[in-house]
Formats: C-alpha cells, sequence, structure tokens
C-alpha cells in the first residue's frame, strides 16, 4: 500500500514509519517537524540524540533498501498545499499522528492552550475535509487517546468506543441503542481528542469515510525491531515534565539518580502500552478496515493497567531509587480505577509486551548510556491546571522548581 503518515517524525510515527516500510509498503510522511521546535521553546532535547528527518530516512535506506519519502508540510496551516498533495499521491491509507500529543504542554499557559486546539482540531478537519473533496477513498486510522473516557469508573470495564444504553420512550417502554462511551476529557489536549471523535463520526455518517480511531494508553519502552537496526535509528525518549511519558519519567530518574516523582497520593490508574506493540495495533488496524458506510471503528490500544505509585515502587525495587511524594500539578481525582475492554487486538493476533518481560532493564540501560544528556532542572512536572493549582505549587518549599534535588 501507498501509506502517508502525517507526524511520522514523532515518538510513536518515526517507530510506526519504519516498522511499516520494513512491510514493504511505500511509507510518505508528512510533518512540519513541530515537535522540534518545542523542543527549542522548552530548552530541553529528547534523551536519546535524534538525526535530522533526512539523515533518518537516508540511514534506513542504507540498512533496508527501501525509501521512507519526506515532506514538509503544516496540514493545519497548509490546507491547499496538503489538499494539492493528496490530490497528486492518492494514497491508500492515511495514519494521522500530526497532533500536539502532551497534557502538560496543553496546559502551560492560554497561548499553549490556544495552539494546541488550532493544531489538533485543524489538522483534523483538514484532512477529514480534503479527502471527502477529493473523493479519496483511503482509510484514516488516527492514533487517539484512552484520555477520551476520563478516568472514573462505575465498576464496569470501558468498552471499546460504544455504550450501549437503554432510553424510556414517551409510551414508557425501553429503547435500545448504542452511544459513543460518554467522553470526560481531563486537559485541552484530551478535549481535542474528544472533538476528534466527534469529526469523524459525522464524516463517517455524512461522507461515508472509513475510518479506525485508536484509543491509546501511555506508551513506554524506546527500542522497536527496526529502530534497533543502527544506533541512528534510535526513537526519541522525553524524559521532561511535559512531555516525558510516567514511566519513561521514573526510568530516566532512577538513572541519574533522582528520586522518582509521584504526584499526588500516586492512585491513578493509568492504561499502557509498549512501543512495540503500538506499532504493531497500528498494523493490525491497517489490516481490518471498515467498509465505506459502516460506522467508525474503535479500538481500545492498551495492554495493562496500574496504579501510579505502584510503578514507582516496582522501578524502585529494581533500581533502588528512592520515591518522592509531590503536590499534583493536574485537576483529577486523586484515586481512580480503569478498568479496559481490548478484546478486538488481542482477537486479532496481538501478544502483549508487558512490564515484567524484562524490558524495563533494557529502558533503564538506554536512560543510563544518555544519562549525560540530561537537564535535571527539566525534570520536575510544573505545568498546572489551574491558576489556584500553581499558585500552590509555587509555594510550596519541597517543591523540586524551588530546589536542586539531589
Amino acid at each position: 500500500m501507498k501509506i502517508a503518515i502525517l507526524g511520522g517524525d514523532g515518538f510513536v510515527g518515526w517507530p510506526t514509519s519504519l516498522h511499516l516500510s520494513d512491510q514493504g509498503h511505500e511509507v510518505h510522511v508528512i510533518d512540519n517537524l513541530s515537535r522540534r521546535w518545542i523542543d527549542a521553546e522548552l530548552g530541553v532535547q529528547s534523551l536519546t540524540p535524534m538525526d535530522s528527518i533526512q539523515e533518518r530516512t537516508r540511514i534506513w535506506k542504507q540498512e533496508s533498501g527501501n525509501t521512507i519519502h519526506f515532506h514538509l508540510i503544516d496540514i493545519a496551516k497548509n490546507y491547499e498545499v496538503f489538499k494539492a498533495w493528496l490530490a497528486d499521491n492518492r494514497p491508500d491509507a492515511i495514519i494521522h499522528f500530526a497532533e500536539q500529543r502532551a497534557a502538560p504542554y496543553s496546559m502551560k499557559s492560554d497561548q499553549h492552550k490556544n495552539y494546541t486546539v488550532n493544531n489538533n482540531v485543524s489538522a483534523t478537519h483538514h484532512l477529514l475535509n480534503a479527502m471527502v473533496e477529493l473523493d479519496l477513498d483511503a482509510h484514516l486510522v488516527h492514533l487517539g487517546t484512552m484520555g477520551v473516557y476520563g478516568y472514573s469508573s462505575v465498576g464496569a470495564a470501558i468498552p471499546e468506543g460504544y455504550l450501549s444504553v437503554d432510553v424510556e420512550t414517551l409510551g414508557g417502554e425501553k429503547a435500545s441503542q448504542e452511544i459513543l462511551y460518554p467522553a470526560n476529557p481531563g486537559s485541552i489536549y484530551h478535549m481535542t481528542k474528544c472533538l476528534d471523535q466527534l469529526l469523524f463520526q459525522f464524516y463517517a455518517k455524512n461522507d461515508g469515510l472509513r475510518i479506525t480511531d485508536l484509543h491509546q494508553g501511555i506508551v513506554w519502552g524506546t527500542h522497536t525491531e527496526q529502530t534497533l537496526r543502527h544506533k541512528q535509528l534510535i526513537n526519541r525518549f522525553d524524559y521532561d515534565g511535559d512531555y516525558g511519558t510516567v514511566l519513561n519519567r521514573f526510568l530516566i530518574q532512577a538513572a541519574i539518580g533522582y528520586p522518582l516523582t509521584v504526584h499526588g497520593t500516586g492512585g491513578q490508574t493509568r492504561a499502557f502500552i509498549h512501543i512495540q506493540d503500538s506499532v504493531r495495533c497500528i498494523e493490525l488496524a491497517l489490516k481490518n478496515a471498515p467498509q465505506k458506510g459502516d460506522r467508525v471503528k474503535v479500538f481500545n490500544q492498551m495492554t495493562e493497567t496500574h496504579r501510579v505509585r505502584d510503578l514507582a515502587e516496582l522501578i524502585s525495587k529494581l533500581t533502588g531509587a528512592k520515591v518522592a511524594y509531590l503536590p499534583n500539578p493536574r485537576k483529577e481525582a486523586a484515586e481512580n480505577d480503569l478498568v479496559v475492554e481490548n478484546k478486538q487486538f488481542l482477537e486479532l493476533g496481538l501478544n502483549p509486551t508487558t512490564l515484567e518481560d524484562g524490558l524495563l532493564s533494557e529502558v533503564v540501560d538506554v536512560a543510563k548510556t544518555y544519562a549525560y544528556r540530561v537537564d535535571r532542572s527539566r525534570v520536575p512536572a510544573v505545568s498546572a491546571w489551574t491558576k489556584e493549582i500553581a499558585e500552590e505549587i509555587e509555594h510550596d518549599p519541597e517543591h523540586p522548581r524551588l530546589k536542586s534535588v539531589s
């Protein structure tokens, strides 16, 4: 297939591009490289040294013999340029990663909130709009988030996208229907993903677009089979308070002798998936496309759930690192349960990689190898969800933003 990967230079986009190219697909990466200039804005760099996208694709050609084509396009801003590219190339499938992906970054300030909404919603709508205008019957696979569901629980498993409900008719009878699971975003970033799924529902219903929405958990790990082939193919590894995911952050903190920073009680339960499983899920989704006229197909792209404090204790036992409990910059429940259905990918043959499989040590080794690149001042999570929370953190003498942590 000819596959367009929007945001293919990013944390999940790059290993997905390699994985699909390795399977013989014609891969085109479309990216505005915004994640790289956000690094410059934040004054932090990936723990792992990343070459330019041009050098990355050159090394991949050298190692595999396959070409990954790169196109510098900002799909959120340059609609006509993007539409012209789609018209000229007419891909068979489009994988949409081209969104600002960090909840803390989306809550840093009013400018960051505006940027996240404008970029994410415009990128998604420009894509859908262009596909309709061009009569492009490509299978669209979107990387969403488990965060569209929120983290509350009523004691039942979160279904894959749709919820069966009974409503009472005017005649007093029960009528059954399926609705999108009620959205409950916990940040501006998560809100844009909720808006995405409404856009998908409309365009699938109104125009017959074939769409798969992947509600993904928190990704951990660094290596995939393809990134291991050459040191210059390595994936990015974010450890900072805005982009570093909780498990990867714990692992780098352990590697540099920094306390594992648990926010609040650590009772937040999160869904997780290894990066290798993430790219495998995308492959499976591509092979199982909906038919024209079908409703949006929704998968829960996760393999396990853990409480944050339990993860911290696991890493502490593995590495000897201490655990530090800090004020929570997020506005969320101190404790929550999370039970999630993920039957569809398991039935399609996914063999999950779990935390017990020894890959934690592999990630610790990566972290230790590149620990010299860490800016310790960027480790704390300081982007606050409300002004009141920001003020509390600002005046907390124990918070690491106000002192160095030894």
